[in-house]
């Protein structure tokens, strides 16, 4: 058994009983439905996410920065599209059939993923002739070959530049040094596959455009106004978010690695058609919540036989089509989100300038200043699907023994490590394999989560009542910090790098670990702070403005990945140690850029705290607003109802 499968269970059985027992004890069971509706959708998400990177860069064989900037195109049309999915349901779906409608985007979108296609293929030509290169494998598993006259060869950088290729015979036909400059390489991809690609993921961009904004938003009408359930209701809710992204990291990765990319992408689709039969199947349990606002309305022809909801379900998969456009583009999503940028702030300021008194005007700049430091934040916290997964493929020790040994009486280590110490496993089956695969990294995050979430909400909780609760940019200055710091671990311990030029996996968790205690100093403001410190005139702008930074962060994040990579050959890299002082350089870049500008948040936070001219203080004994710490911002996923209606409670 994967080790990492074995701490899952432990780690899901000490969290996931308590949230079991009070999800079947104390709530409305509708809670359960959309518990794990909501689950196995961040399961998907997550599941197609941690093995993305290593499909673009070793089945389609595209290079490090065209990879980490198409992902970087992807993540922030996710973070867009839910502002509109949120208004139509607002005004015409409802959340319940928008969530429904997404999530069959979401299962087509997955299920076309698993489509792999044939592999691209890649060649080297010397001198006028061809050579093949020759992969097997994938993520950090994967192993290339040049084949010269029918024999396969490994090959490494050559000094100076150029490569090397070992171990060929005297008067083989290509030399073993091939100098810089000297060869090309070309490759062959299926067409078909790649449409395929970019039509499965213009599938999720939309259903999740759909889904994402709206399933939150039933979870607060299952209470009743001042039902002191709620708050607690939403923490078990971010708990079932955080558990599929978990084991999504753990269970796609394991199988898209050692399996096969479709069976890693084909999990991640059966996880949301789970999720979509939950939510059907839980109808009856909802107790009528999320049904559209004007049934009759919605139900009207306005083309011909057509009514308006249909429509809208016609119009949205139209608009799959112009996403399939605009996700292959990664410069022309950059441009319009530059010039929606600029478009934005100089609204802004003009609307402080004349429409807000000094009050108002402080607030609203507030906001802004959160706003710049969200897009700071997740633009390092998103190199998780990039830079850092391609790191710890390439230049991370992923295994977590050092010699063969047994765990009550099951061998445990790597196959090498059993290989060379002569231990079998257990009737030849049973072992504990302690070599973690690369994309689960990524589970680190999550079950981070799980275990420091409820530590860090109770903290808050406590400095909260003792009025004692950090301001938000200061909690800001101190997320942006350790996210920083998490960079800086890795450089600083780069110099434990062995021979094969990989550090101990223990430097990768320390990062995560720091990415993850960051998330959870940050996880009490966002959205929720930006509609608070809002003018009532401008709410909804301003809240499209944090979706628009959030996308920002993810087409700048993919940009800076691609600062990152390296030359690959078959989707092998050419020269670790040149991968690694690459990815060292940017690391250390973006780790004094998070302290740097964490630093001045702090410094900040003491001049700008009474800006928010008391909209945090609670009202009327009202108790400090609770605290929902989970993954990759989740939280600001809220319909745009939700928020007005938590702005005015």
């Amino acid at each position: 058994m994967n080790i990492v499968v074995l701490l899952g269970i432990v780690v899901t059985l000490v969290t996931g009983i308590p949230v079991l027992m009070q999800l079947l004890k104390n709530h409305p069971r509708g809670l359960i439905v959309l518990f794990f509706a909501e689950m196995w959708e961040r399961f998907s998400y997550y599941g197609m996410r941690g093995i993305l990177i290593f499909y673009l860069t070793q089945h389609l064989l595209f290079d490090d920065a065209v990879a980490s900037a198409q992902y970087g195109s992807y993540t922030s049309l996710v973070y867009l599209l839910p502002l509109i999915g949120g208004i139509l349901a607002d005004r015409y779906l409802g959340t319940r059939k928008a969530v429904a409608f997404g999530a069959l985007l979401l299962v087509a979108g997955h299920l076309t993923m698993a489509y792999e296609g044939r592999p691209a293929q890649q060649s080297l030509t010397y001198a006028g002739q061809t050579y093949q290169i020759a992969a097997q494998g994938r993520a950090d598993d994967r192993v290339v070959k040049v084949v010269v006259d029918g024999q396969a060869h490994a090959f490494g950088p050559a000094e100076g530049g150029g490569m090397r290729i070992e171990g060929l015979p005297a008067g083989a036909s290509l030399p073993s040094v091939l100098p810089e400059g000297s060869y090309t390489m070309t490759k062959v991809v299926d067409q078909r596959g790649v449409n395929a690609f970019f039509l499965a993921v213009s599938l999720i961009i939309m259903g999740v455009g759909f889904l994402k904004p709206n399933i939150s938003t039933i979870v607060g009408q299952l209470y009743p106004q001042g039902d002191p359930r709620r708050d607690s209701g939403f923490t078990l809710y971010y708990y079932g978010i955080n558990l599929g992204a978990f084991w999504a990291s753990v269970l796609c990765a394991y199988l898209g690695q050692h399996v096969g990319w479709w069976a890693g992408f084909g999990l991640a689709g059966v996880g949301m058609a789970a999720g979509f039969v939950v939510f059907v199947l839980g109808k009856s349990l909802l107790q009528g919540k999320g049904e559209p606002p004007d049934p009759a309305r919605l139900a009207q022809p306005v083309v011909g036989p057509i009514n308006r909801e249909w429509l809208i379900y016609i119009l949205a998969l139209i608009g799959v089509g112009g996403v399939w456009l605009l996700v292959q583009h990664n410069r022309l999503v950059g441009v319009g989100l530059l010039a929606s940028t600029i478009v934005s702030l100089a609204f802004i300021a003009w609307f402080m300038a004349t429409k807000c008194d000094k009050i108002e005007r402080e607030r609203m700049m507030l906001a802004l200043i959160l706003i710049f430091g969200s897009v700071i934040f997740f633009t390092l916290f998103e190199q998780a699907g990039t830079s850092l997964n391609l790191f710890a493929a390439r230049n991370v020790d992923l295994g977590l023994t050092e010699r063969a040994t047994t765990f009550l009486g099951l061998p445990m280590g790597t196959a090498a490590q059993l290989t060379e110490a002569g231990m079998r496993p257990l009737g030849g089956v049973f072992w504990i394999d302690t070599q973690i695969a690369a994309a689960q990294t990524q589970s680190f995050n999550a079950g981070f989560i799980l275990i420091f979430a409820p530590v860090l909400a109770a903290l808050w909780a406590w400095l909260a009542t003792h009025n004692r609760d950090p301001n938000p940019t200061l909690k800001f200055g101190f997320g942006l910090m350790q996210v920083g710091l998490g960079f800086l671990v890795v450089v600083w311990g780069a110099g434990m790098a062995g021979a094969d030029y990989r550090v101990p996996l223990m430097l990768l968790g320390l990062l995560y670990l720091l990415h993850t205690t960051g998330e959870l100093f940050l996880s009490p403001v966002g959205l929720s702070e930006i509609t608070k410190l809002s003018v009532a005139q401008v709410g909804s702008f301003m809240m499209a403005v944090w979706f628009l930074a959030s996308a920002i962060a993810q087409y700048v994040g993919g940009w800076i990945a691609g600062l990152a990579g390296t030359e690959t050959v078959g989707g092998q890299v050419l020269d670790p140690a040149g991968a690694l002082a690459t990815s060292i350089e940017v690391f250390n870049m973006l780790g004094w850029w998070g302290v740097g500008v964490g630093v001045a948040f702090v410094a900040l936070s003491f001049l700008v705290k009474h800006w928010a001219h008391g909209v945090n203080e609670p009202q009327g004994g009202a108790q400090p607003e609770p605290i929902a710490p989970v993954l990759d911002g989740e939280r600001q996923s809220v319909s745009p109802a939700a928020i007005r209606a938590d702005r005015e409670a």
